[in-house]
């Protein structure tokens, strides 16, 4: 299937209940040969009004986060795990998980990046499953490289913290920034 045929089938998802109360699809955006796809847990407030991922707080702090590593925004591929928000930002069920892993496969498989960086510790934990990997929790894991084989060739998966996190708790500005310049620098 052709990106737009899924991208519109994911805009007509009604596989959880999460349809009921979205404003929009959050599918994802960016190059969709993009070599670094950022992946997070699931659409926020603003979000979900716009239809984009990462435009609030934590997609401004994204942004901050990208031009420290060297990368833009407009060359790198944003998606979450879950494409519709859940109600009062709550973390996302198995089910509705489930539900909507289908399209981000596809758009991993279609997209093909050479790294995965998973934002925070859902994304991360789900990621890790997808490629059979232990996961030691976020806090042992971001910023460390894990290179594995598939199909196409080598891809790293490099989990980070979420940039939210760093709006609730100040002390992990520094680490992201650290870890965005020296697992994403030289991309």
């Amino acid at each position: 299937m052709k990106f737009e045929e899924i991208k519109k089938q994911a805009e007509n998802c009604r596989k959880c209940d999460l349809w009921k109360t979205r404003t929009n699809v959050v599918f994802g955006e960016g190059p969709t040969n993009a070599k670094v796809m950022f992946i997070g847990e699931a659409p926020g407030f603003n979000e979900d009004k716009q239809g984009k991922p990462f435009v609030g707080r934590a997609g401004k702090f994204l942004d901050e986060l990208l031009t420290a590593a060297g990368l833009k925004r407009e060359d790198v591929y944003i998606t979450n795990i879950v494409k519709c928000r859940p109600p009062n930002n709550r973390d996302p069920t198995d089910s509705e998980i489930k539900a909507c892993y289908p399209y981000l496969d596809f758009q991993i498989s279609h997209i093909n990046p050479k790294i995965i960086v998973p934002l925070g510790r859902h994304a991360s934990k789900v990621i890790f499953e997808r490629y059979k990997l232990p996961f030691e929790g976020i806090s042992k894991e971001h910023g460390k490289t894990r290179e594995i084989s598939n199909l196409f060739g080598k891809l790293k998966i490099i989990p980070m913290y979420h940039p939210a996190a760093a709006i609730y708790n100040q002390s992990l500005k520094g680490v992201l920034i650290e870890d965005f310049k020296k697992a994403l620098g030289n991309v």
